[in-house]
């Protein structure tokens, strides 16, 4: 189902542009940005999991020598009950706020309360130890089936569950409850002939990113405020300061810097406010930077949850109904991603019958964040193990039983939208035909297992710009950070539209007040959406140099064409040039060429992928070694096949590291006891064979390339693959994520 049109730039594999300077270590992040007078902002952090703030003194803090400023909440201005758009989810004002200084109450250990601006970081933290907090220290809740008990310790005493619309009388940690449903379910659960229901529970995890976050703020006399920064998206930085601080955001500019990853975990701002408000009272630049620990403790994981599921099916492999039970921690505030699991957890499938309850529940642990399709692989780590369970029952292959399962183009999801075109038996058939199914596993304690993944993709806002220079290249300015190599994917669009080579295009990231409005990096949108911006700045560069060659032949436009990069006249003249050579020729036909594009697209195309894996386990340690992994997704089409391989391969890392160690340890104070990347342990080289990334092609009919957005979906997949391959090799099923050493001998009663 390839995509069989030729193209010149798109499906090749160039050198990224930024490629250079990444690998000589000229690439400026944000911890790397300098300026004369530049002071070192601390942050004081709350050290109780759960405690009421009765008051904070900052006087000793603001006596030390060297200390030029200390900020609390009270020197925000008054939050309203805005609501603030993040792009990837939306966050209360006052939430927000809150969670960037705590105003009454510390909600998780590591919340921010105070900080502090002194002339070298050293002093900054020697500053820190000098303010006082009176807390009163309140019992913690860190786990979302307690925290929806009756008689849970309450987080916020304002907090009424949004029940399907309607809200509760009395306070609750549950934020909300929605369901979708279509069908009869109770006819579909008749129909069957095999129905199994398990419960599951997966820990919080981290985004692992590797450059912790960082900000530095400065505000001057005229009013403006400027922010350097690493960030998902300079827009949404833009957007959240000025609520905070109540600033228009014409006066708010953002320039981000390279970002060393970010995975839906540096959308949402911690630092930078405060950063600002620091330098708006001292007058002078403030940097602030985290430690390892700050991140772990005090940035949005990705939620902890307890997930039901119950699935039926005939015996001869057909699904008649699926229920589904889902309650995510939102951590702190409300917010988790439990509305996006809701729409992934049946998508994959073409279900009659369904339902699905999403439970929104706050914790004491910091606020979730996005997390590479956030909420998604918590559901399908429930439905994709039970559906191996249920092909081991009525004795079908599980890849036999997707494809006469799978969902297709005019089928409907359970929360209501109908699929376009999709690939997922695509995908299913790859990973059939793939060497790697077929090839005979042997050996003890070995197994192999295969899972399914999906995420929907979004669109939203994107702007490019293209200057076309007289040498014949063009710079192509855009607002999306580039952070799995998009700077090159963008810059391939506008390259093939004019018939350049990649390398004849300059792609640059700019700041917020050199480019048009552009949301995150984020929602595997950054490709599809600013490349459909790109694409139409290149259309209407083109449009300008038909006008150009036009008015340097002497002809009308409509006898000018353009083809392969090459500008020919139709009307019997043997006039022909190409983009270089008229490029050298605009200031004698009218001057410089300007492209702009736009784009709000709403056909973004989901993503679905299936992953096959072979594990081998140690009976004695509980260690699961991975033997060997192969990840199927449909692409649309892959303008650079290098990258989208990279998507998949490190979603996959991300998604096996999920599965097998990763997780956040609390003591029963609910504070975090493995801060560390020596003790929250991420996958490395050395406990992974090479990931072998297989690209499927259905092109998307909403993109004019076929483009369908990569990054989200393979880390859906591995922790439903690894279970059902463990399984195969020792006959446990294990229902809670990480599968690490402990659980696996606790499964098999070694322990």
């Amino acid at each position: 189902m390839a995509d069989k049109k030729e193209y010149k730039v798109i499906g090749t594999r160039p050198i990224r542009h930024d490629g250079v300077d990444k690998v000589t270590g000229r690439a400026l992040y944000g911890a790397d940005f300098q300026i004369v007078g530049l002071l070192h902002g601390r942050m004081l952090r709350s050290p109780h999991a759960h405690a009421r703030i009765k008051s904070i003194d900052t006087s000793r803090a603001e006596a030390y020598p060297g200390v030029k400023a200390v900020v609390t909440a009270k020197d925000f201005p008054g939050a309203g009950d805005a609501i603030v758009d993040l792009g990837e989810g939306a966050v209360s004002l006052k939430h927000l706020q809150d969670n960037v200084l705590a105003s009454n109450k510390a909600l998780y250990k590591g919340h921010q309360v105070a900080a502090v601006a002194a002339i070298d970081p050293h002093t900054a933290e020697e500053a820190l130890e000098l303010i006082d907090v009176d807390y009163e220290v309140l019992p913690p809740v860190i786990n979302v089936r307690n925290a929806m008990k009756e008689d849970a310790p309450l987080l916020h005493e304002d907090l009424r569950t949004d029940e399907m619309g309607e809200k509760s009388e009395k306070p609750s940690n549950i934020a909300s409850h929605f369901q979708h449903k279509k069908g009869d379910l109770d006819k579909g659960f008749a129909e069957a002939d095999v129905v199994i229901e398990h419960e599951f529970t997966t820990a919080t995890v981290h985004q692992g990113y590797i450059e912790p976050h960082n900000a530095t703020a400065l505000y001057n006399p005229d009013g403006q405020l400027t922010i350097w920064c690493s960030t998902q998206g300079a827009f949404t930085v833009r957007a959240q300061v000025s609520e905070i601080l109540q600033m228009p955001v014409s006066k708010v500019k953002v320039v981000p810097m390279e970002i060393g990853g970010g995975f839906g975990g540096k959308i949402q701002v911690y630092i930078k406010p405060v950063a600002a408000m620091l330098s708006m009272k001292t007058g002078k630049p403030v940097k602030v930077l985290m430690s390892r620990a700050d991140v772990f403790e005090g940035t949005g994981p990705t939620p902890g949850s307890y997930v039901r599921v119950k699935i039926g099916a005939t015996k001869e492999g057909r699904i008649t109904a699926a229920e589904g039970y889902l309650a995510y921690e939102a951590g702190a505030y409300p917010g988790s991603p439990v509305g996006a699991g809701a729409m992934c957890i049946w998508s994959c499938y073409n279900i009659e019958n369904a339902l699905v309850d999403g439970y929104d529940v706050v914790v004491n642990k910091p606020k979730t964040s996005a997390y590479r399709a956030p909420g998604a692989t918590n559901a399908a780590f429930a439905v994709e193990t039970v559906i191996d369970e249920i092909c081991e029952k009525i004795g079908m292959d599980p890849l036999e039983f997707r494809i006469l399962n799978s969902a297709k183009e005019g089928d409907t999801r359970v929360d209501g939208p109908v699929f376009p075109r999709i690939g997922f038996a695509e995908t299913v058939e790859a990973a059939k035909e793939h060497p790697h199914y077929s090839t005979s596993l042997d050996g003890k304690y070995r197994g192999r297992g295969v899972a399914s993944g999906f995420w929907p993709n979004f669109g939203m806002k994107s702007s490019v710009a293209i200057n076309v220079t007289s040498d014949g290249t063009i710079n192509l300015v855009e607002g999306s950070t580039d952070i799995g190599g998009t700077r090159a994917s963008i810059a391939m669009q506008a390259a093939e539209v004019l018939g350049i080579s990649a390398e004849s295009v300059t792609p640059i990231v700019a700041d917020t007040n050199s480019v048009g409005y552009t949301d995150v990096t984020g929602g595997s949108r950054t490709t599809f959406a600013t490349g459909y911006a790109a694409y139409e700045a290149a259309q209407d560069v083109k449009r300008q140099m038909i006008e150009r060659a036009a008015k340097l032949w002497e002809v009308d436009e409509s006898e000018v064409e353009f083809a392969d990069g090459v500008f020919r006249c139709t009307n019997g003249k043997e006039e022909e040039i190409d983009f270089k050579g008229l490029a050298g020729q605009l200031d004698e036909t009218g001057g410089p060429v300007v492209g702009r594009g736009t784009a709000d697209p709403t056909g973004a195309g989901p993503s679905i992928g299936t992953h096959v894996v072979d594990v081998e386990v140690d009976p004695e340690t509980g260690k699961v070694q991975i033997l060997r992994y192969t990840a199927t997704q449909d692409a649309g089409k892959a303008i650079h096949p290098s990258y989208v391989e990279g998507q998949i391969q490190g979603g996959a890392v991300q998604g096996i590291g999920w599965a097998l160690n990763e997780e956040y340890i609390y003591n029963e104070k609910g504070e975090m006891t493995n801060a560390s990347f020596l003790d929250y342990r991420i996958p490395t080289c050395l406990d992974l064979p090479m990931i072998d990334a297989v690209i499927v092609e259905v092109p998307n009919p909403g993109h004019p390339y076929g483009v369908r957005g990569v990054g989200e979906t393979p880390i859906v997949a591995p922790p439903a693959a690894i279970a059902n391959a463990i399984y195969r090799a020792i006959g446990v099923r294990m229902r809670e994520l990480p599968m690490s050493p402990g659980r696996i001998l606790k499964a098999t009663g070694k322990i």
